[in-house]
């Protein structure tokens, strides 16, 4: 399956914003029935991701701890939390809380201290029953240690969201 870097969609919630740092990255699919929705895509999203992106995280939820940065609430099972997530504003799933929603595109992530980042995932109907999915990343430094945190994190977002992309993409087409 072939990743596509792009700008930031016109169509999506993010662009109407202001950031210091944005990525986007674009993967197509074909979904003959139509039943692949926002919510679908989010549960999978969260649910795929390859083992060694999780051991990214958890490493990641060490170190910043030590700074006193948010890790998520490890008091319910990521299942257990997919399995009850509508995908509203205002629920959460580990780091990522959703901040905005439309009928197409769910806002996630989080503000801290030292940045705020959002993640879309946007769904496009390209042609017929070919859709893309976008997921795009803006970052708000909110002081010079957010610019420094994001310094070495910069190289593993670039290699981490095509792969989730594609992980995302394998599970709501299989």
């Amino acid at each position: 399956m072939k990743v596509q870097k792009v700008g930031i969609p016109y169509k999506s919630l993010l662009s109407r914003e202001t950031y210091d740092y944005s990525d986007s990255f674009k993967g197509e699919f074909v979904d003959k029935d139509n039943t692949i929705d926002i919510l679908i895509i989010s549960k999978a999203f969260f649910s795929t991701s390859p083992g060694w992106i999780g051991k990214l995280f958890t490493l990641r939820n060490k170190i910043v701890s030590v700074f006193g940065l948010k890790t998520g609430d490890k008091t319910k099972s990521k299942k257990e939390l997919l399995q009850n997530f509508k995908g509203q504003i205002g629920e959460q799933v580990g780091i990522f809380k959703v901040f905005d929603r439309s009928d197409n595109e769910i806002v996630l992530g989080e503000d801290d201290r030292h940045l705020n980042f959002r993640v879309s995932l946007l769904l496009d109907q390209a042609i017929s029953d070919k859709k893309h999915l976008i997921i795009s990343t803006t970052v708000v430094f909110n002081n010079w240690f957010g610019n420094l945190y994001f310094l070495p994190v910069k190289p593993f977002h670039r290699i981490i969201v095509p792969v989730m992309l594609k992980s995302t993409i394998k599970a709501i087409t299989v």
